[in-house]
């Protein structure tokens, strides 16, 4: 399997996490296309991404907001 091309998700919206500073650093943002998941640094978008499978992504969210 090879690693994801960043341009391969240009065209996607990525949303920026709400636990992000005032100054929108030190965050991540999150976009998404159908049965994938893509991370990535808000200061260094063209870097590269992590991609995971949606659920995968559930299954994380489902860990780390739990009480």
């Amino acid at each position: 399997m090879s690693a994801p091309r960043v341009d391969d998700w240009a065209t996607v919206p990525f949303h920026r996490s709400s636990r992000s500073d005032v100054n929108g650093g030190d965050c991540v943002e999150v976009g998404f296309r159908p049965g994938l998941v893509a991370v990535r640094d808000s200061k260094s978008p063209t870097t590269g991404l992590i991609v995971l499978p949606a659920t995968a992504w559930a299954g994380l969210l489902a860990t780390t907001t739990r009480s």
